[in-house]
């Protein structure tokens, strides 16, 4: 049941609003890349994008090995892209929240948010809890 329950909320999430979230991740890694510089922010653009297509069952964790270049990495990431995908997700959230269906994809929307902000030294993780989105 917990499973069907998870792959019924991540597919009403894919249409609600993970394709839109998962194209402004795709597009933030896409130009973290070609900027040759800026390809970790890209790569950890990218695994976030997969994050949000399909959230429920899965959620991040801090990784142990994550120390003083992640936080600055966090920093750059923060004032390039990061505010912008969490101006999104916030958008999103509010207008998930409109409507009764859309409430628990609000709050997961919101939940998103801190790894949107600081994406390196986190590591998603599978979870037997469907509605386990941090």
């Amino acid at each position: 049941m917990k499973r069907f329950l998870t792959v019924v909320l991540n597919i009403v999430w894919l249409v609600l609003a993970g394709i839109p979230m998962a194209l402004g991740y795709a597009l933030a890694g896409l130009i973290c890349c070609i900027l040759i510089v800026t390809i970790p922010w890209g790569i950890a653009s990218f695994r976030i994008a997969n994050y949000v297509l399909w959230p429920f069952g899965r959620t991040v964790v801090r990784r142990q090995s994550a120390g003083i270049g992640s936080t600055l990495g966090n920093v750059v990431w923060v004032v390039v892209a990061g505010i912008w995908l969490a101006i999104g997700h916030a958008v999103s959230a509010l207008a998930l929240a409109i409507t009764i269906v859309g409430i628990p994809l609000a709050v997961a929307e919101l939940k998103i948010i801190p790894i949107t902000l600081t994406p390196l030294g986190r590591e998603i993780v599978p979870t037997d809890r469907p509605f386990a989105t941090w």
